[in-house]
């Protein structure tokens, strides 16, 4: 399996949101994220659902599911508004909603199996960026939810650190941590103890850091990753860090930074790949 088999990804995640819009409508219509703000009737649930599964499918489309600040995210905060408004006007914790969100995940995942089934290589590179394209959907309610109330950010501090840090499971095996924002001491640290805890948890052999959403990798940042992929090779797990970006790349060579031994891919959908082929996932002949 080469890495070129994870091109076009998110197109094909475009595709299967819009060739499963009403399967996962339906599904999600029944999720807390719609069903607590949608009380009076489920049919209006389900058109909000197909809204967002429509302006996410846009999203896919312009390959750009790992920018929350992308130009077509502005189509899903419009969706987002409403339902993000009613929920903070009663009171619900900001942690609560984010958890909400991350449900929003699996039955976008089953319509991926469904919909390629038979196709592995294929299925293997939508999953990832499906989980992409979801994870900065929780962050994109996160931004929306703060500027609706500026206050959460105050009473919600430490909650919003460890919320921003979720440990993925992509495969049997094989976990991911999505990095968001400036990695300080404190985040470091989160990220560490909650990836080694989950290492433990899902007897993981393969660790990936994606950094595709921090902004800036100086020395500190690189001393914070190589602590963790240390930590996480002492649990004898492979750590991968993916989202090596043409210009964060420039910025490690010029600094002089040497990541030792540390496996680096450019996306995450190259680093699933590799992370397959280490653990001897089945694939198509």
């Amino acid at each position: 399996m080469s890495e070129g088999t994870f091109d076009g990804a998110e197109r094909t995640v475009a595709e299967v949101l819009r060739a499963r819009r009403e399967q996962i409508a339906q599904r999600w219509a029944d999720q807390a994220f719609f069903r607590t703000v949608y009380v009076s009737g489920r049919d209006a649930a389900v058109e909000a659902a197909r809204r967002l599964t429509d302006a996410l499918a846009d999203v896919a489309d312009g390959g750009r599911g790992d920018d929350p600040w992308a130009a077509g995210f502005e189509g899903v905060r419009t969706q987002l508004g409403e339902t993000i408004a009613a929920r903070t006007a009663a009171g619900s914790p900001l942690t609560r909603l984010l958890t909400d969100v991350a449900e929003l995940r699996e039955p976008v995942l089953t319509a991926v199996d469904e919909e390629l089934d038979g196709q592995a290589e294929r299925r293997w590179a939508a999953r990832a960026a499906a989980v992409e394209l979801l994870g900065t959907l929780r962050l994109v309610v996160m931004d929306t939810a703060v500027d609706k109330d500026a206050a959460v950010v105050a009473r919600q501090r430490q909650e919003i650190l460890e919320m921003a840090t979720p440990v993925l499971k992509l495969w049997d095996g094989v976990l991911s941590v999505p990095l968001i924002g400036t990695l300080d001491s404190a985040r470091s640290q989160v990220v560490m103890e909650t990836l080694l805890e989950s290492i433990v948890e899902h007897q993981a052999r393969v660790a990936i850091l994606d950094i595709t959403g921090v902004p800036m990798v100086d020395t500190v940042v690189a001393q914070h990753l190589m602590k963790t992929a240390l930590a996480v090779r002492l649990m004898g797990t492979e750590c991968v860090v993916s989202g090596i970006r043409p210009q964060i790349a420039q910025t490690i060579a010029s600094l002089g930074i040497d990541l030792g031994e540390i496996r680096t891919r450019a996306t995450l959908a190259d680093a699933l790949g590799y992370a397959l082929r280490r653990i001897g996932a089945p694939l198509p002949g």
